[in-house]
């Protein structure tokens, strides 16, 4: 069996950064952006506060950093898979409810999205990192997708943009409850089961009866 031949140590420190990442996501959806300390996302990340400085100057570039190498992959992935897919659009609706439920299910990325929209006025620059890397990059993916799809006639006429909007609302919404109000003691919303019922509903509304 092969072995990494690399050094422990050596394998450690190119973790590093990762850790840090990692570590700074967890802490920011669950303080906020401006109750997250340094100190706590080192604890997290078992480094010391002095270490996260060996990588980054501020949280901003944490943030930054943590948008471009942990979120932003996801949102290509998506983009990706959006373009390439021929058809039909039902299928395609499905493949892609279920990509976005898993990134806001299985990572901090609901929690850092409630963040982005409740320090939005207070930190501008978050915005204006999560809406160019990941939620104009989204939307953009998806309205071409609802464009090629209307072009084959499987899609009903309406501005691309404002339908992939309603594709990801009901979702987002559901997210933001979680992390908002969940918490506090309000009943859970059940991201899987909107998930399907918003599908059903985009059949009837959105998918031409001769396409579905």
């Amino acid at each position: 069996m092969l072995r990494d031949s690399a050094p422990k140590f050596r394998r450690r420190k190119a973790e590093r950064p990762g850790e840090i990442l990692a570590a700074a996501m967890a802490v920011f959806a669950e303080r906020g952006f401006a109750g997250a300390r340094l100190e706590e996302i080192a604890a997290r990340a078992g480094v010391s506060k002095g270490a996260i400085y060996l990588y980054f100057a501020t949280k901003e570039d944490i943030f930054r950093a943590a948008v471009e190498q942990v979120f932003a992959p996801n949102i290509a992935a998506v983009r990706e898979m959006l373009a390439a897919h021929p058809g039909p659009f039902p299928d395609l609706l499905n493949l892609i409810i279920g990509r976005i439920l898993a990134l806001m299910s299985g990572t901090s990325a609901g929690g850092v999205a409630k963040m982005v929209i409740g320090e939005a006025r207070n930190f501008p620059e978050l915005a204006r990192v999560w809406h160019d890397r990941m939620a104009s990059q989204a939307i953009e993916g998806l309205a071409g997708a609802v464009a090629a799809a209307q072009a084959r006639g499987e899609v009903r006429a309406g501005d691309p943009r404002l339908f992939a909007l309603q594709i990801v609302a009901p979702l987002l919404v559901g997210v933001i409850w979680r992390e908002t109000f969940t918490p506090i003691g309000a009943p859970d919303m059940d991201l899987e089961r909107i998930a399907a019922q918003h599908i059903e509903v985009l059949m009837d509304g959105l998918v031409l009866k001769e396409a579905a």
